[in-house]
């Protein structure tokens, strides 16, 4: 233990003697180390905020869309999900508490605002009275509009904290009437506030009874919907998707072998998915940017060997005062370990000073996060780098003959 604290002695008394060298030398590690952490800062900010988002959907939700393949596409052929398929998985299935329609309206008209002069656009969503509960959203001020709102198609809505500012409504906007499309809507709640995410604002909405948005977009219209379904029992989810898969597929008439014409998904699997692409990502990127830990560890290696040359005589006198093989090894190997390991302690100071300046200056963007398995990895990598190009110089130093050191000059 004696000879392991004296060599980190000697190694930081080595460094601090040549302390400009040192500081070229480190170089290379820094620069990788910095690129490492500031790019999986980036990306892991933006992976812990939408997973963030994806939790608040609830673990126990399914949500069922409609899928068409591509060769379906092509023919023509678009798969839908209508009200009947509501009706039917409403009816038929159970274990489901709270189910909802979502009836995405058009761009255009159907999305265009008004109040007084002012004019915007915003996402018109018909969506049943269970969403809240399903998606876990709830209003900050007012109410949220019932069944028989829905039932009797009333002009009333919920509304996103933007679409009052964009309008410019009173602060306490709850009772005020404004245009949806050509029509009046009424708002009786303002939906609590969610912030921006990749600088798309979440509380751009305007939420109407699904009754009422399907009169506003014209009955007429054979519409698209989305389902969402909350699950009274975690433990039975799969048992309750096997389920509705069943019963869609027969009401569809869907045959055997034909795939199906729906996709039914949890909060987990969306989560997955993203997770999926956002660690791709990441691999690639680290894997590029680690070139230059590679590069700095080389510059290490030569550094070290001219070291060993510059203090043969100071390696002969060790030796001959008593000094072992594995106490020159030793030495030489921590030393250019503690190079790296400084050298990765500046990295990540500064990547994730870097990776916090470019989040803060994207708008909309998600702040940087730091996981501690990319600040392990990253001192892992150092020591690595510190121990496979130190070994080569450490081993030429502890295999000098100390008659030979002891003559050079």
């Amino acid at each position: 233990m004696f000879a392991l604290f004296e060599s980190i002695r000697s190694a930081l008394e080595s460094i601090r003697a040549h302390g400009f060298r040192s500081l070229l030398t480190s170089l290379g590690i820094i620069i990788g180390v910095t690129s490492v952490i500031a790019v999986v800062s980036i990306v892991q900010g933006l992976s812990y905020t939408i997973n963030a988002q994806f939790a608040g959907l609830g673990g126990n939700s399914l949500t069922i869309r409609s899928y068409t393949p591509f060769k379906k596409q092509l023919q023509g052929r678009l798969a839908k999900l209508r009200d009947k398929d509501l009706q039917i998985i409403s009816q038929r299935i159970d274990g489901i508490s709270h189910i909802t329609p979502v009836l995405f309206t058009q761009t255009g008209a159907q999305g265009a605002i008004s109040y007084r002069s002012q004019v915007s656009f915003s996402r018109v969503i018909g969506i049943g009275p269970s969403y809240l509960d399903v998606n876990g959203v709830y209003p900050q001020e007012g109410r949220f509009f019932t069944a028989d709102d829905d039932l009797r198609r009333r002009l009333v809505c919920a509304v996103g904290v933007d679409v009052i500012e964009d309008l410019k409504m009173p602060k306490k906007a709850v009772g005020e009437f404004f245009r949806v499309g050509n029509e009046w809507c009424k708002i009786v709640g303002v939906i609590e506030k969610r912030g921006e995410l990749l600088g798309f604002s979440q509380d751009n909405f305007v939420l109407l009874p699904y009754g009422t948005a399907k009169r506003i977009m014209g009955a007429s219209r054979e519409l698209d919907i989305q389902i969402q379904v909350l699950v009274d029992d975690m433990n039975r989810q799969e048992e309750v998707k096997d389920r509705i898969r069943r019963t869609l597929r027969k009401e569809h008439g869907l045959k055997s072998g034909e795939p199906d014409d729906f996709r039914i998904q949890t909060a987990e699997q969306l989560m997955e998915s993203f997770n999926t692409v956002i660690n791709m990502v990441t691999a690639v990127s680290a894997g590029i940017v680690s070139i230059s830990l590679l590069v700095g560890g080389i510059g290490i290696m030569n550094i070290m060997l001219v070291s060993v040359t510059e203090r043969t005589r100071e390696i002969g006198i060790l030796k001959a005062l008593g000094a072992t093989r594995q106490d020159i090894l030793l030495q030489f190997l921590i030393e250019a370990l503690t190079l790296t390991m400084i050298g990765g302690l500046v990295g990540v100071a500064i990547g994730y000073g870097l990776g916090a300046l470019v989040a803060a200056m994207l708008p909309g963007f998600p702040a940087a996060h730091v996981p501690l398995w990319a600040v392990m990895l990253s001192f892992g990598f150092c020591a690595a780098v510190g121990i496979i190009f130190g070994i080569v110089p450490a081993a030429k130093a502890a295999q000098l003959d100390p008659i030979d050191a002891l003559r050079y000059e």
